[in-house]
């Protein structure tokens, strides 16, 4: 109990410092402005279906900032430590781990983020030496997000400096982003039944870029294993890098042109098919083979079963509530 009620604190502490500049309230929604709400969203449904709509710029181009920031991660130079699992934990306010971070049993098994740990290490093997060789794998902020053009309300977006962004205010929990995004990363928050949330890395953008300060995982390597940075400059040292040492580095750069291109970069000794990066990605952006469909559906053919579940999960509510106060009326009489 004590353990939970602890990542509940966690939990909220973590979203109020992803609110940058927004006011952290909390509303009792009761059915009835549920309902005021419905119908101003199915009437703005309605405009998105009509002819001519310019919120139809949701399916259109999102080009990425070409002066943005990125990451570079040398797989040539993590040696596993998972200090980069501790900083981001920390930075994050994330509910501490079940396992410790100095605890090496955790590579027993391939993990991925979750709501709990925005970036986890994995390690391999090299097919020919039988070393040991360690991935760093968290959101690589896409240069055109499939997830950004996958969500029907725009609870996420691509910041002009580079990192991935998130909306819990918006969200209405559809979870189309989980499904569209090329590498399984977004995340769906369980702990708070009430509020629902899609988590993932946003390289520490509320709690240190917007300072002027570097991303944890980055500032605290102690390789220097991860590299912060513009991308143009970030793909410069790669080559460089690949250059000056080819038989310590495969000549392939991944995130530079695999689905349009990620603003995490990695550079590897090894093919990185063997580190289990998805090898089958079009170097076209997502969006762009979606953006078609995106402009030709009506939004209310997306949103109106996620309405819907809502309306049922109001009314079963109200049941509950009710049967609540027919089995305990003495209860109430005190109460009033």
């Amino acid at each position: 109990m004590e353990r939970n009620q602890e990542m509940r604190k966690n939990i909220n502490k973590r979203r109020l410092s992803l609110r940058a500049g927004v006011e952290d309230t909390t509303r009792e929604i009761s059915r009835r402005s549920f309902l005021k709400g419905s119908a101003a969203l199915g009437g703005s449904l309605f405009i998105w279906s009509s002819p001519g709509n310019p919120m139809k710029a949701f399916a259109q181009d999102l080009p990425g900032w070409p002066d943005r920031y990125g990451m570079l991660t040398d797989l040539t130079r993590c040696i596993g430590c998972r200090i980069c699992e501790k900083a981001c934990n920390k930075a994050n306010n994330l509910p501490p781990p079940e396992i410790s971070f100095e605890d090496k049993s955790v590579f027993e098994e391939k993990r991925r983020p979750d709501a709990k740990s925005y970036t986890v290490v994995n390690r391999y093997a090299d097919s020919k030496t039988g070393e040991p060789i360690y991935r760093k794998v968290q959101c690589n902020h896409c240069t055109e997000p499939a997830c950004v053009s996958a969500c029907p309300v725009g609870a996420l977006k691509k910041s002009p400096e580079g990192p991935v962004l998130y909306n819990e205010d918006v969200c209405i929990g559809c979870r189309y982003c989980m499904t569209a995004c090329p590498f399984y990363i977004p995340a769906f928050e369980y702990f708070d039944a009430g509020s629902p949330a899609i988590q993932k890395c946003f390289m520490c953008y509320h709690v240190r870029i917007l300072k002027g300060e570097v991303p944890a995982c980055a500032t605290e390597c102690p390789v220097e294993a991860i590299t912060f940075g513009k991308r143009n400059e970030l793909l410069k040292l790669a080559r460089d890098r690949i250059r000056r040492e080819p038989g310590r580095y495969v000549d392939h750069i991944y995130g530079e042109h695999e689905v349009g291109g990620t603003d995490w970069l990695y550079i590897s000794g090894v093919p990185f098919e063997e580190l289990d990066f998805p090898g089958d990605l079009e170097t076209t952006p997502y969006p762009e083979l979606t953006r078609d469909f995106l402009s030709a559906v009506p939004l209310i053919g997306v949103i109106w079963p996620v309405l819907l579940g809502g309306f049922y999960l109001f009314s079963k509510r109200r049941e509950e509530i009710a049967e609540a106060e027919t089995k305990n009326p003495e209860k109430e009489d005190t109460q009033r």
